[in-house]
C-alpha cells in the first residue's frame, strides 16, 4: 500500500467527526516471547469503548531499540525503517477499516474493526432496535386479525422506552442482541424506576413487551441465549376494586341533574350486570341479543383481548337500561372512554363513593357483588366474563373468595 500516515499519530485516539466513538491502536513488545534470536514479537491492540481486541503484527524487534513512548523503532536505520513503515501502514490499515463501519452507519465492534482489517466479511449482527422494527412491521398487518392499534401503539411506546435508556446508559442509538444480558435487563428495570419514576404495574408491563421481542429475536436464531432466562418479572399485586351491593343500589337509585351524567351511570350498571369491558359495551349490537335455550335473553360476546366468543345472560337491570336508551342506529349511547371515566370520577364524588371509579370497575363489580357474593361458581364466573383460563379469575378474585369462604364458615360455626 502507497499511503502512509504520520508517525506522530501513532498511540493518539483516531476520532472522526462522523460519530463521537473514540479508538486506540497500541503496539507494545512482548518480551516473556522473546526467540532465540534475542528479538521480541509487537503485538497491536485496538481499544474502541474499553473493549480490547490484541493481535501479532508478525513483526520482531530488539527491545533495545523499540521505544515505547514514541511507538516506533530507534534510533533510525534501514532495518529499524521497515519496521516503521510496516507499523505505520497497519495502523493506516486499522484507521480505514474504522473510518468504513462509521460512514456504513452500522452498529460494530472492536472485533468487527479487526475483521475489516483483515479483509473478512463482517458477519451481519441484529440489533435491538432492528428487532422492534420487524414486529412492529408485522403486527402493523395483523391489526384486525390478531391485535390491535392500541396493542401496537404500546410496543411504539416500549421501543421509544428502551431507545432513551441506551442513549442514557451507553450513549448509543441501538444495541446489539450478541450484547443483550440479563445486566441489561436489571439496569433497564432500574431505569424505568428510577429515571422514569414508572408506577411497578407500568414497569412489568414494559419489560413483558420488551420480553416479547427479545423472544422473537431467539426465536428467528438472531439470539443464540436468551438473557429473560433467569430474570422475574416482578408483578405488582392489583388489589380488586369494585362497588359493594349498598354502593351499586347507591348509584342505580340517584337521579343526577346533568344528563349526561345520568347517561354514564346507566351505562356503568349495565357493565356491572354485564361485565362488559368498554369495546364490548361500544360495539354491542341489536343482532347480539339471542333468546336462549333458557326462553331468556342473552348477549353473544366477542372478546378482542383473549381473541374468542362467549356468552352471558341478559340480566334485567341491563335489559331495562337497553329499552331506555336503545334507538335505530344504536343501544346505548357512544361516549370515549376516556371522557367516560372522566364523568365516573365526578358521579362517585356526588353519590359519595370513596373510590376512584373507571369503566373497568364495573367489570370488577359483576364478577365481584353481582356472581361471586351471590355464590355462583368460580368457573362460571370464569366463563361469564370471557377468561381465557380460569386461572385468570382466580388470580385475581383469590381475596373475594376468601371473603366468601370466611362468610359461610361463619355460618357453618353458628349451626355446629
Amino acid at each position: 500500500m502507497s499511503h502512509q500516515v504520520s508517525h506522530k499519530n501513532l498511540g493518539v485516539p483516531f476520532q472522526n467527526p462522523i460519530n463521537t466513538r473514540k479508538m486506540k491502536t497500541l503496539f507494545y513488545i512482548r518480551k516473556s516471547k522473546m526467540n532465540v534470536s534475542n528479538l521480541c514479537p509487537l503485538t497491536c491492540r485496538i481499544t474502541l469503548d474499553n473493549q480490547r481486541k490484541e493481535f501479532s503484527t508478525g513483526i520482531f524487534i530488539n527491545p533495545d531499540y523499540w521505544n515505547a513512548a514514541k511507538q516506533k523503532a530507534y534510533p533510525p536505520n534501514k532495518g529499524n525503517n521497515q519496521i516503521n513503515t510496516q507499523l505505520s501502514l497497519i495502523k493506516q490499515e486499522i484507521n480505514q477499516a474504522f473510518l468504513l463501519l462509521q460512514v456504513q452507519g452500522k452498529q460494530y465492534d472492536v472485533n468487527d474493526i479487526y475483521s475489516l482489517y483483515k479483509g473478512e466479511n463482517i458477519k451481519e449482527e441484529k440489533s435491538l432496535m432492528e428487532m422492534f422494527k420487524l414486529h412492529i412491521a408485522k403486527q402493523e398487518k395483523l391489526i384486525g386479525i390478531s391485535t390491535s392499534a392500541v396493542s401496537l401503539a404500546k410496543f411504539n411506546q416500549t421501543q421509544t422506552h428502551v431507545k432513551s435508556f441506551i442513549k442514557y446508559k451507553y450513549n448509543r442509538a441501538d444495541f446489539l442482541l450478541k450484547d443483550l444480558t440479563m445486566a441489561f435487563i436489571t439496569e433497564f428495570e432500574f431505569y424505568l424506576k428510577a429515571e422514569k419514576l414508572f408506577m411497578q404495574n407500568t414497569i412489568h408491563k414494559t419489560i413483558q413487551r420488551l420480553k416479547h421481542v427479545v423472544r422473537l429475536a431467539v426465536g428467528l436464531d438472531y439470539l443464540a441465549k436468551d438473557p429473560f432466562m433467569l430474570f422475574k418479572n416482578k408483578k405488582p399485586k392489583k388489589q380488586v376494586i369494585f362497588l359493594t351491593k349498598e354502593e351499586l343500589e347507591a348509584l342505580e337509585k340517584h337521579k343526577f341533574a346533568s344528563q349526561r351524567l345520568q347517561q354514564v351511570a346507566d351505562m356503568f350498571v349495565f357493565c356491572s350486570y354485564t361485565g362488559l369491558a368498554y369495546s364490548e359495551m361500544v360495539n354491542l349490537k341489536e343482532e347480539d341479543i339471542y333468546i336462549g335455550y333458557d326462553g331468556n335473553k342473552w348477549l353473544h360476546i366477542y372478546r378482542q383481548k383473549t381473541k374468542r366468543n362467549y356468552d352471558i345472560p341478559l340480566l334485567s337491570k341491563a335489559g331495562s337500561i337497553i329499552n331506555k336508551y336503545k334507538t335505530d342506529k344504536q343501544l346505548l349511547p357512544i361516549i370515549s372512554n376516556q371522557r367516560f371515566n372522566s364523568y365516573l370520577k365526578e358521579i362517585a364524588e356526588i353519590v359519595g363513593i370513596n373510590k376512584t371509579l373507571t369503566h373497568h370497575t364495573g367489570r370488577k363489580t359483576f364478577a365481584s357483588t353481582i356472581l361471586l357474593y351471590n355464590d355462583v361458581p368460580m368457573e362460571i364466573v370464569s366463563e361469564l366474563l370471557g377468561h381465557s383460563d380460569i386461572g385468570i379469575t382466580q388470580e385475581h378474585y383469590a381475596k373475594v373468595v376468601k371473603e366468601k369462604v370466611g362468610e359461610q364458615m361463619s355460618k357453618l360455626n353458628s349451626i355446629l
